[in-house]
């Protein structure tokens, strides 16, 4: 992780990426981490097959198996649904509101996201495992967006509770600098989850059996 003194204020730093540039050990530190916790959810998974079973059935008590399967034949209403669950609930619920209210809350809440997530998508028969390849783009770009979220809630914890060190007056100004900061990261967040979701419901649609028919 990067010491509070490495965010700085330069022109640079209020661009799109700016931040990213500005922080890259704490980006890199959190692309390990974020990547890390899904391998290591889905290696316990594949270890202890009844817990990724029973976050498979809790998909389906919850209506979510359901869901995909209604929706997967119109993949345009399917990227919409796709996209509305990662802006608003993963997103907006569990990674940017709680960083506002709690410095840092969003990050230990999407560290225990992404090991859950390794667990559920542990593939449970031979077609599950052809549907990952090409699912494996999706958790690419969407834990990109994710990440980029996660440095955003970092900046803003660091501008709060350490402001002088950020270049601001006090933390009124510290907080703003901040949210100024993860702003501009989740446009670029934004533009990666419109294109996971888009991705994620096509590829559902029209990749899996193809590859399906030629695999098996």
């Amino acid at each position: 992780m990067t010491s509070p003194s490495e965010t700085t204020s330069s022109p640079s730093a209020w661009r799109p990426l700016g931040p990213v540039r500005a922080n890259a050990r704490a980006y890199v530190v959190m692309n390990a981490g974020a990547y890390g916790l899904f391998l290591a959810g889905f290696v316990v998974g594949m270890l202890f097959p009844q817990l990724s079973r029973t976050q498979h059935t809790q998909l389906v008590e919850d209506g979510t198996a359901d869901l995909v399967q209604s929706l997967i034949n119109e993949p345009w209403l399917f990227a919409l649904t796709i996209l509305a669950v990662n802006t608003v609930k993963m997103g907006a619920l569990t990674i940017v509101v709680p960083s506002m209210v709690v410095p840092f809350a969003g990050i230990p809440l999407f560290a225990y996201w992404a090991f859950t997530t390794g667990l559920t998508l542990v593939p449970a028969s031979d077609i599950g495992w052809v549907a990952l390849i090409p699912h494996s783009l999706t958790l690419i770009v969407e834990f990109q967006a994710y990440i980029l979220l996660l440095l955003g809630a970092l900046l803003l914890g660091r501008c709060w509770l350490w402001p002088q060190s950020m270049g601001a007056r006090n933390r009124r100004e510290g907080y703003l600098r901040g949210l100024r900061q993860l702003g501009w990261l989740a446009l670029s967040a934004l533009v990666l989850l419109v294109a996971g979701a888009v991705y994620e419901a096509f590829s559902l649609r029209y990749l899996v059996h193809p590859l399906a028919q030629w695999l098996l």
